[in-house]
């Protein structure tokens, strides 16, 4: 090193010195000044260039729909595995037979015991009708009783009528008869005054006597007559109560008979339901004991093994892939990145296995990347401390790859706002979150 001091300065005129003339017009330090500059300025440049923030997550390719994702295939009831139909990595169609399980409940032994039960419903079905038919005629008695009991009714009260009638001619007669009475008095009076008087024979008041008490047993045997008349009265009020209390009675027993037979009636249908419902039960537990594909699709794997193996109900079977399903890919973002989120913003997608060259900040010129949109947001946080998010293919731009399966590993990035490149590092080294946004849509409608 140099030991400069005050004691030996430098020259002012150092360029009269030859080698300091060369030295100062050698090109290559131009040439470095200029680099030096022209970095510079572009690394200014680049710090004013826009930047799209991003959030970034993994997670998996699923389906878009519930029913295209693998599932399994439970046995309903319990059983013996007797045959099965299919081995591992084959295309089944809806409906085609996995496998066949036998039974093992002492309850459904009987091989017959549809059948059984079918005559069992039959005999049921024409007890009910036995009890309707006689309900029917019990309806039909009743109202002949009805009837009856009406012309009884008339009948006692056409003989009350005539009784009544009767009471008053026999009254009528004891009157017309009480007056004779009174005449034969009279001319008994006067025949006696006139045999007295020497006027009328003895033979005359005799006769007049006779004739007098002639018409007084008349009276005694008229009051008897009404007296008896007055008697068929009160027998034929009593015979018309009669007849009311004893049809009543026949009317009140025909009911009671009659609501037996309904009882019985609707006891035979409730256990007629009964049987119904235990003979559907019995076709669709014999349809259970082929176990069938509910979709098209390709079997995975036997998750039970073997012949006679006991399963009991809700023992998964088999797994079993779609084989038509719409691509998702499922990603997951921390709880701070959440209100960034909305459905239908657009992200990024790339896929493990293909090659890929991403630009976080600058997604156009990315290579390997596939355009998706948020279609669900998940409400509630996952086990895993984050929120999921489901991202389906963006229709407007290239379909993602034919041969990506399901469970296979994804990278998103959802785009935010363009920013300068500045302000990203700035942000970034301060530690703040990405600039809260809002969708287009939805400051429309704050501002209206």
């Amino acid at each position: 090193m140099l030991n400069l001091s005050s004691h030996n300065p430098i020259p002012e005129n150092m360029d009269r010195f030859s080698v300091v003339k060369n030295l100062a017009n050698r090109p290559h330090y131009k040439m470095i000044n200029r680099l030096i500059l022209f970095v510079f300025g572009l690394i200014l440049l680049i710090l004013f260039m826009p930047w799209t923030q991003n959030i970034g997550g993994s997670g998996a390719v699923t389906t878009l729909k519930p029913s295209q994702r693998p599932q399994t295939i439970h046995s309903a009831i319990a059983g013996r595995i007797e045959k099965w139909y299919v081995k591992e990595g084959d295309f089944v169609h809806k409906g085609d037979t996995i496998a066949f399980i036998s039974e093992i409940k002492d309850d459904y032994f009987d091989p017959n015991l549809v059948g059984n039960t079918a005559q069992q419903l039959e005999a049921k079905k024409m007890s009910m009708e036995a009890y309707g038919s006689k309900v029917g005629s019990l309806v039909d008695q009743f109202a002949a009783i009805e009837q009856e009991r009406k012309l009884k009714q008339k009948q006692a009260r056409n003989k009350i009528e005539q009784a009544k009638l009767k009471i008053s001619s026999d009254s009528m007669d004891l009157e017309a008869i009480k007056t004779q009475l009174k005449i034969a008095n009279t001319q008994f009076n006067r025949s006696v005054t006139l045999n007295k008087e020497g006027l009328k024979p003895l033979s005359d008041v005799e006769e007049k006597r006779l004739k007098l008490q002639e018409i007084q047993a008349k009276i005694i045997t008229q009051e008897n007559k009404r007296l008896a008349s007055q008697n068929d009265l009160l027998n034929s009020q009593m015979e018309l109560n009669r007849i009311e209390a004893e049809y009543a009675e026949k009317a009140a027993k025909s009911k009671s008979e009659r609501f037996t037979a309904m009882s019985s009636k609707f006891d035979t249908e409730a256990q007629l339901n009964k049987l119904r419902n235990q003979y559907v039960n019995y076709q669709i537990r014999n349809g259970l004991y082929y176990i069938t594909a509910p979709q098209d699709g390709y079997l995975n794997r036997t998750l039970q093994a073997g012949l006679g193996e006991t399963i009991k109900e809700g023992t998964q079977l088999v797994s079993i892939m779609p084989a038509k399903y719409d691509l998702a890919v499922e990603t997951y973002v921390r709880p701070a990145d959440m209100p960034l989120i909305h459905n239908g913003e657009e992200v990024r997608v790339w896929f493990d296995g293909w090659p890929t060259i991403v630009f976080s900040g600058w997604p156009t010129i990315s290579y390997g990347t596939f355009g998706g949109r948020i279609v669900a947001v998940e409400q509630f946080i996952s086990d895993n401390g984050k929120y999921r998010v489901l991202i389906a293919p963006d229709t407007k731009q290239p379909a993602w790859p034919s041969q990506i399966r399901m469970g296979s590993g994804a990278q998103t990035l959802a785009l935010l706002n363009n920013v300068p490149i500045w302000y990203e590092i700035w942000r970034t080294l301060t530690g703040f979150p990405p600039n809260y946004y809002a969708p287009t849509e939805v400051k429309k409608d704050s501002k209206n």
